[in-house]
């Protein structure tokens, strides 16, 4: 299928092996897109005490891309920073002339604010606000205003979670910042509907991607890969499908929803999750 034949995307948090960003950029690629990809990091976000996997990165990815015929840019690019957003968007403009879609993908690593509220600190909590809603805001905020001016019908992306539609104990500012997600996609998809610009989200469930990679850490700070494992298959009991959500699963609804098959949908949030959660 070549349905984004012709479109510039752009998905930030693309570094890691196992992410979505990484799927996402390879299905955009088999699509027909050229591809602006960023990360805060070159090689992703991933456990210190993991053994090193000899993964190459962003820059593996951009091969990846290229090897399709497709051209790949990239970016290091903390979505908390307006400037590093602009200076990236910048570049894509004087690379590709345009973005046609934007897909907000980024997202803070587990850390500090896996507790009881009582215990998340300040710092804990504002890293996963800034980076998973604020972020996103500024992406959104920077992109939408190209298409704005340069008259194009774009779409916007956000990744967000079905922890985004339920809380759970020790999650409450992933959480908190993916249902604020949901809310401006709402928002901004209304603002956006004159100038035929969609704007949706997608909220996968459980997924077997690094970001998980904290479940396998030890007290003393060392990784137990049985360990992840073990937490793993906790994790993905109860899901009516059988399996766990996997990059390729998000992808395929990422790339459905950049394309002109999905012009008449906007302010959705669809679940990808085995059928965990209905509704």
């Amino acid at each position: 299928m070549t349905r984004l034949a012709g479109k510039v995307a752009m998905i930030t948090g693309c570094a890691g092996e196992r992410g979505f960003g990484r799927g996402i950029a390879r299905r955009f690629a088999a699509e027909g897109a050229d591809l602006v990809l960023t990360d805060v990091m070159p090689t992703g976000t991933r456990v210190p005490t993991k053994p090193v996997t000899g993964w190459g990165g962003l820059e593996a990815v951009a091969r990846e891309v290229r090897e399709t015929g497709r051209r790949a840019l990239t970016a290091l690019v903390d979505v908390r920073s307006s400037r590093d957003i602009s200076a990236a968007v910048e570049q894509a403009l004087a690379a590709f002339g345009r973005i046609d879609i934007l897909v907000s993908n980024a997202a803070a690593p587990a850390g500090g604010d896996r507790a009881p509220v009582v215990d998340v600190s300040e710092e804990a909590w504002d890293v996963v606000l800034d980076t998973n809603l604020k972020g996103s805001f500024l992406c959104a905020k920077t992109v939408a205003a190209t298409m704005l001016r340069g008259g194009v019908r774009g779409r916007i992306i956000h990744i967000a979670s079905t922890s985004g539609k339920r809380g759970s104990p020790e999650l409450a500012a992933y959480c908190a910042s993916k249902f604020g997600l949901i809310g401006f996609t709402q928002s901004l998809a209304m603002e956006l509907a004159p100038a035929g610009i969609t704007v949706n989200a997608i909220c996968p469930g459980v997924a077997d991607t690094e970001r998980l990679d904290y479940l396998g850490r030890r007290p003393d700070g060392s990784f137990d890969a049985e360990q992840r494992a073990e937490a793993i298959r906790g994790e993905g009991a109860g899901i009516p499908l059988g399996r766990m959500v996997t990059p390729e699963d998000v992808a395929a609804v990422a790339a459905f929803l950049a394309s002109s098959d999905a012009a008449d949908m906007t302010g959705q949030a669809i679940n990808v999750d085995g059928g965990k959660i209905m509704h």
